[in-house]
């Protein structure tokens, strides 16, 4: 798979990533022994750029990386992330973008991984009782003490993006984008990136597996799926979102291609790099395919008539809700 440049300050990354986030929890059932084989097939077929977090466990996300690649470390690219506070047994204790808990968290995320470098550390989510910079003073710390290459953000506004790329310079933003979430395109996430010179990591860029065509109904899912939770997939709002997965794939239809691969073929058109997340070989070699696609501009404006900004029926759906502030 093609590499490309994320942001301006030098990391070169996969075309497309693979967030790892469901190899250990929220959407259903786990089987190690294929989360490992994926990570590994991913690494094999070009795919590393790997996506994770502390809060994914917690914890047993990173340190399910670092047995599946910790032998292949020079191979790959890690982003983790952190915001919420947890004690070592995982016990939460809600929003944390202290210096003193961000230090406390990337030695943490260093052993869980297996690593003494982390290439792309994320603020997870803002700290609504701290100033940006505090967080990302810290951070840079981090670069200069040689545990953290790169930084980034996750769901910043324009302003915070602003102030936390003035106190070290941001190599990512990450956020929800899909055909389903256009919200950065309309609320100056994705201009101010584009001015600043930060790359763009899209999260659950397939509407979290909508836009696979492959849901139908709710009872689709697995009975401890998180996304039975969350208004888009609810029964009332899934007829109308399946009318725009059709339109969808009679477009990647005309292409000989699936829904799924369209998509990501879009975004990565609008100089995005996806991560779609995935916990078996099957579908990351199908996603994968995907950054060999080229898309006319004719290919595009249709995928624009057929998916405008707000056409997901349902409130804009976000992560499973962090812990009670502290």
């Amino acid at each position: 798979m093609k590499t490309v440049t994320l942001g301006s300050q030098g990391l070169s990354v996969s075309a497309e990533g693979l967030g790892a986030m469901g190899m250990s929890v929220w959407y259903g059932p786990r089987n190690e022994a294929e989360a490992i084989a994926t990570l590994n097939r991913a690494v094999d077929i070009g795919v590393t750029h790997i996506d994770t977090a502390e809060a994914y466990g917690p914890f047993e996300n990173e340190k399910l990386i670092g047995r599946a690649l910790g032998k292949r470390r020079a191979e790959i690219t890690i982003a983790t992330k952190f915001a919420i506070e947890f004690d070592d047994d995982g016990t939460a204790h809600g929003h944390n973008g202290s210096a003193a808990y961000a230090h406390r968290a990337v030695d943490r995320s260093l052993k869980h991984l297996g690593t003494d470098v982390i290439d792309l550390y994320y603020l997870h989510r803002v700290d609504p009782q701290l100033p940006i910079e505090e967080s990302i003073g810290a951070m840079s710390e981090m670069v200069q003490a040689g545990k953290v290459r790169y930084l980034g953000v996750s769901e910043a506004s324009p302003e915070l993006i602003r102030r936390a790329h003035a106190v070290h310079p941001l190599t990512a933003l990450q956020s929800e984008y899909s055909l389903f979430t256009r919200d950065v395109e309309h609320n100056g996430v994705l201009e101010t990136v584009r001015e600043l010179g930060i790359g763009f990591v899209a999260f659950s860029p397939l509407g979290r597996g909508f836009l696979s065509g492959k849901i139908t109904r709710t009872d689709d899912l697995a009975p401890d799926d998180a996304r039975r939770g969350l208004p888009r997939f609810s029964e009332e709002n899934i007829a109308a979102n399946l009318a725009v997965v059709h339109k969808v794939t009679e477009l990647a239809d005309t292409k000989g291609i699936t829904p799924t691969q369209l998509t990501l073929a879009w975004l990565m058109a609008q100089r995005v790099v996806p991560i779609p997340g995935t916990k078996r070989r099957t579908y990351l070699e199908h996603n994968a395919e995907a950054a060999a696609i080229e898309l006319t501009a004719e290919d595009l404006a249709a995928i624009d008539a057929a998916a405008p900004h707000g056409i997901a029926a349902g409130d804009r759906d976000v992560a499973p809700p962090p812990p009670p502030a502290r």
